[in-house]
Order: C-alpha cells, then structure tokens, then sequence
C-alpha cells in the first residue's frame, strides 16, 4: 500500500467563507452528516497536554458506567486509541486507501476496533503533510459510521481532536458535538492555547450546536493560575488530575489506568474519571465564557 497516494476528494467539498464562523475558510462540512443518537464530546487542548491519555480514560469511566462508548481519534499520528487496543490500529485513510477510496467496499471491521472494556475505537488518520485536510478525513469518518449504522446502537462519542487550532481538522469535530472539553496544565502556555482554542469554539458555536462543556486540569499539582483564569473569562474545572508518574507508566505499559495495578493514588485518579464521566452524562450547562485577545491573556498569564 501506497501511504503517500494523494487523498482523492469526492464529496464535492469547496473553502467556503463566512459560513463557518466569523473569519472562517474551511473544507465546507456536509450537514446531513449529524450524529444524533449519542452524547457527543469533542476534547481539545494544546499538542501534548494529554488528551489521548483523557480521552481513553475518559472513554472507560463510561464504559464502566454501562454506556457504549466510541471514541474518534482525530489526528494523523493516529495514537489516539492505543491504550485500549494495545496497539496502533489501522485508520480509515489506511482501509479507504486499500479499497482505492470506494468506500462502499469498506466492511465495519476494516476501521473499527474494540478496545478495553468494549470501548470501539477509530482512528481517522489524515493525509501526508501538507498535502490535504484534516477536516475531509474526519468528515469522512463520520459518513462510514453512519452508512454502516455503527452510531445507532452508541450512548457515547469522544472525539480526541489534534491541538492545531487552524487546521480543518481542528474544528470538523465541532459540527457533531455537543459540548467540547478543553485540556489544560496550570502553565502559561496550555492556559495561553486554552484561550485560543477558547474563541474558536465560540466562532463555531455561531453555527453548530456545540458549546462549552468545562476544563479538565491535567498534569498539575496545583491550579491557581487555571482558577485565575476561569474566573476572569467565564470557564469552570469539571476534573482535576495531578501529575503522577502511574500516568505515564501507563502510557508506557500501553494500557488504560483502570488496568493498572492497584494503589491508593491509582485509585483516587479512577474515582476522578467516573466522577467526570457521570457528571456529563447528567449533563453540564453551556458556558458563555469571553476570551482575551492574544496581547491580553500575555498580560495577564504568570503575575502576582
């Protein structure tokens, strides 16, 4: 197989401007492509904050709740899933390559994987760099799952989205999700990141019926500067999770946290997750928060 075949468009999808937000070019979105039977989640936060490791546990904590659970990974690293699947599975640019792009060939087994706990899995993949959209593959995605009737029998969808705020990709997630969850340290730079994945969910939420769920501190002992703030734009802390090394020996052990071997702080990190994961599924209300603009939030991050 062909990994660096171009990605052959065929929904007639164009850049369209001014209809996906203010200031928006972007692959237009087919609208008919709603996911409608499931509680949608989308989680962002800047590249390496820890979004996969939030998600699969995530993803977990309602499967344990007795919620069937599929979780998108949506960047072209495709290492969104490898915690519950154990290993880095094939992405739907990876099986529609193998069928020369006709989709119609494709079976449910050629891009979806049942990982830990029943927990499916998929990973979209995305182009070689520079030479497509990301938001075209997770749109794509979508338009399987649908054909194949794999989101009617689903109580939940997480998709773990790629930290680039620019990028197609980036925002296509928004057009099927209810609430979009935001991963941040108590730094300056996940905070500064946070703020500007902040107004480009507000953009969308012009549009789409996405709105803004919560916070998720992560890898953080302490959240001052997050509380600080939350409290100056309008966001709240639905889940905090400090920096423990069982966090990263997990990652290592390719494995989800609720397979690790018991401890008391393992333990404490796992009631963090079902406390999360039963908060939104009771549902949180949409939060009306008003970001900075870059110079502001400079200011504003790291002074007493």
């Amino acid at each position: 197989m062909n990994v660096h075949k171009s990605i052959r468009v065929t929904t007639g999808a164009k850049p369209v401007k001014g209809t996906d937000g203010e200031g928006s070019v972007q692959v237009h979105m087919d609208p008919s492509l709603q996911i409608d039977t499931a509680k949608v989640f989308a989680v962002y936060g800047k590249g390496g904050i820890g979004k996969s490791t939030t998600s699969s546990n995530l993803s977990v904590a309602f499967s344990k709740l007795g919620k069937r659970v599929l979780q998108i990974g949506c960047d072209p690293k495709h290492d969104s899933t490898f915690t519950l699947t154990k290993k880095l599975v094939p992405t739907v640019i990876d099986a529609l390559q193998t069928v020369d792009f006709h989709s119609e060939e494709l079976l449910p087994e050629d891009f979806v994987y049942e990982g830990y706990n029943g927990v499916m899995c998929v990973e979209a993949g995305g182009p070689p760099a520079g030479t497509g959209c990301g938001g075209y593959v997770v749109g794509q995605t979508v338009k399987l799952l649908k054909e194949h009737h794999l989101l009617e029998d689903t109580d939940v969808v997480i998709f773990d989205v790629l930290g680039d705020v620019v990028c197609g990709g980036f925002a296509a997630p928004l057009q099927h999700a209810s609430r979009a969850l935001i991963v941040t340290a108590n730094d300056f730079d996940s905070i500064f990141a946070m703020n500007r994945i902040v107004a480009a969910i507000l953009a969308k939420s012009k549009n789409y019926d996405v709105r803004l769920g919560g916070v998720i501190a992560n890898r953080s002992a302490a959240t001052d500067e997050i509380d600080r703030f939350n409290e100056e734009i309008g966001l709240q802390t639905l889940a905090h999770f400090p920096d423990l090394d069982v966090i990263r020996r997990s990652r290592l052990k390719k494995s989800t946290l609720f397979e690790m071997e018991p401890s008391p702080e393992l333990e404490a990190v796992q009631q963090e997750y079902m406390r999360l994961a039963e908060t939104l599924w009771s549902g949180t209300d949409p939060l009306e928060a008003a970001p900075m603009n870059d110079r502001d939030i400079f200011d504003f991050l790291g002074f007493d």
